[in-house]
């Protein structure tokens, strides 16, 4: 059996195990979905930052993009012998000049001295359509070509190209001219970056128009990091905080000093996926708890079943011992009855008990199990009528007094005075009350007492029977009224019992409508209470209201 009851536990240990198990993988698979689906999303938007900065490296060389189709020897011949640019080259610059991202446009030959503060640099006018000699040229523009200048000066032997565009930052825009036929430096071009027209009315625009905060989630911010300085942010209600930033774009080749710096919420597709994802954990955890509780269920139901049945069994070994005894006793007694050899009075007398006695033990017996069947059938018919619970308590004693103070108690019976009447079935609360007693009479090893007392509250009446014998353990209180428990001690084990007795009470309390409650300390004694609706009626019922009142009522 002990081998039996170990397989059981290692099988459900193993079925919990592999709940776990599989709902782990779940759990996981899930969350990895979930993962995936946000990565993907945040990932998308990376690349729409990346084809914004495309965009914005276009969009600067859009208008000079047919620079490098002209001739440089033609150019260059022009340059060092003083002559005038030649018109292919003013009529491209003449287009770029037409671009307003471009404030102006200015021309420097190779050597540039303006560059060193000590000369002086063609500035494109418009109207003219040529380049016209300035003196004090901008700082910004000296600082463009010279650092267009710096850097072809230290690439020009492997460059192979006829243009090279270089951004100082976000302020100019230089193109260097390259004769590549001997690797020469015609010229550089440069223009002069109109910052107001490039953050209000391009980059601004296309950051709002591109990551619309209501639509895709995400929050971009123009950011001069050099400075610190926010240019443009696609939405103001957040400030710029670094801690915020989750994803940082750089412009290719231009605009150094600039980047486009987001901060990711959850979009439309991170948010369903994040509801999808809780929904599924929710779902799958509400599954596993009700399996592993449908596991838990059934090998607690089936430990009961096998408890019960070792109860049932022990039961019926003991109820065929007890059969046996007072059989035994009545047929010996029988036996020398009809054989005639008791002839004395007294002895006939004592016989006439014995049998008188076992034979009443024995109807108790079946009686008890009859109820406990017609119980379990829903075949215990009761017949409820208005009683005074006094007087059914007082029927009682008279049958049952001398007995129990024979038995050695002190029995203290408390009548309510008003006499308050129940509507009940009297035969079911005379069992009650004997099974009660009888329950204190075997159990009460030390101080024999046995106190009975009727009280009543505006609707109930109360029925407590009270002893000071072993009592109940608090761990076996909840259980004292299943069918076949019995507390597990040194002294119960040596009283002949068979769990049936409480186990009726309660069925009987219940069917005449009342509660049952216990308060019990171990080793000092109990009181069960009894609390039966009370019958009102205005006077004390006659006979005649006693047989209209009965009435019949069966547990279904």
């Amino acid at each position: 059996m002990h081998q039996y009851l170990t397989y059981r536990w290692f099988l459900l240990g193993l079925g919990i195990l592999a709940i776990v198990g599989l709902t782990g993988m779940n759990v996981y698979s899930l969350y990895s979905l979930h993962v995936s689906t946000v990565s993907n999303s945040i990932e998308h938007q990376k690349s729409q930052l990346a084809e914004v900065s495309d965009q914005v490296r276009t969009r600067f060389r859009t208008p000079v993009q047919d620079i490098y189709k002209l001739n440089m020897d033609q150019i260059q011949y022009a340059v060092e012998n003083s002559f005038a640019l030649p018109d292919a080259f003013l009529e491209m610059v003449s287009i770029a000049s037409l671009d307003p991202i471009f404030s102006d446009i200015y021309y420097s030959d190779a050597d540039c001295k303006a560059c060193e503060g000590k000369g002086q640099l063609q500035k494109y006018n418009s109207l003219s359509n040529q380049f016209e000699w300035v003196d004090n040229p901008p700082g910004i523009v000296r600082d463009g070509i010279g650092i267009a200048r710096t850097r072809m000066l230290a690439m020009i032997n492997d460059y192979r190209w006829k243009t090279r565009v270089i951004f100082d930052t976000h302020r100019s825009m230089t193109i260097a001219l390259i004769n590549p036929r001997d690797q020469s430096i015609v010229g550089y071009l440069n223009f002069v970056i109109n910052k107001n027209f490039l953050v209000n009315q391009y980059l601004g625009p296309l950051l709002a128009q591109s990551f619309s905060h209501n639509n895709n989630g995400i929050i971009v911010w123009l950011h001069d990091w050099t400075q610190n300085d926010v240019l443009f942010a696609t939405n103001t209600e957040q400030e710029y905080e670094w801690g915020d930033v989750d994803i940082i774009q750089q412009f290719p080749d231009l605009l150094h000093d600039w980047n486009l710096k987001a901060t990711v919420n959850y979009n439309p597709v991170m948010a369903a996926s994040r509801t999808s994802f809780y929904r599924n954990i929710s779902v799958l955890a509400a599954t596993v708890l009700f399996l592993m509780g449908a596991m838990v269920f059934m090998f607690i139901t089936a430990q009961r079943e096998r408890h019960l049945a070792v109860q049932q069994a022990g039961f019926l070994a003991n109820v065929t011992h007890e059969l046996k005894t007072p059989l035994a006793v009545m047929q010996a007694a029988g036996e020398n009855l009809a054989d005639g050899r008791v002839k004395d009075n007294d002895r006939l007398t004592s016989y006439g008990q014995h049998i008188h006695n076992e034979a009443i033990r024995l109807r108790q017996m079946i009686d008890k199990m009859l109820d406990v069947a017609k119980a379990d059938a829903g075949k215990l018919v009761l017949k409820a009528t208005p009683a005074s619970l006094n007087k059914i308590v007082q029927d009682h004693l008279k049958l049952h007094a001398a007995y129990i103070e024979n038995k050695g108690f002190t029995l203290l019976f408390q009548p309510d005075e008003d006499d308050p009447y129940i509507y009940v079935d009297v035969e079911s609360v005379k069992t009650i009350i004997t099974n009660l007693v009888e329950n204190a009479v075997k159990y009460s090893f030390m101080e024999k007492y046995i106190g009975i007392k009727i009280s009543h509250s505006q609707e109930k009446v109360h029925l407590d029977i009270e002893d000071r014998g072993l009592g109940i353990p608090r761990k076996d209180q909840k259980r004292i009224f299943d069918k076949f428990f019995r507390v597990e001690d040194a002294l119960t084990a040596k009283t002949k019992g068979h769990g049936l007795g409480l186990s009726i009470v309660r069925t009987l309390t219940h069917l005449n409508g009342a509660q049952i409650t216990i308060k019990s300390t171990y080793r000092k004694g109990s009181v069960f209470s009894i609390h039966f609706p009370q019958y009102i009626h205005h006077a004390k019922p006659t006979n005649n209201d006693k047989s209209r009142a009965t009435t019949e009522y069966i547990n279904t």
